[in-house]
């Protein structure tokens, strides 16, 4: 496992990762930007992101209310 461990270390790392290909034929050296990101748009994102805010927020109000600290 460690037999060559220097020879390893003293060659570069990217002479390997430029052997390999994508299907597009771009290198590794430039990636492809995608348009989506987890395959949702914006509009997607920012409503999923919404819902998470108010979902932290209700939790948090009903904590304020379970320890006393706000009320009626």
């Amino acid at each position: 496992m460690f037999d060559n461990l220097r020879e390893e270390a003293s060659k570069p790392f990217y002479e390997e990762e430029a052997k390999f290909q994508s299907d597009t034929g771009t290198t590794l050296d430039e990636p492809a930007i995608p348009s989506r990101f987890l395959g949702m748009t914006a509009v997607q994102r920012f409503v999923i992101a919404f819902m998470f805010m108010i979902a932290v927020c209700v939790i948090g109000v009903m904590g304020l209310f379970v320890m006393n600290k706000i009320g009626f």
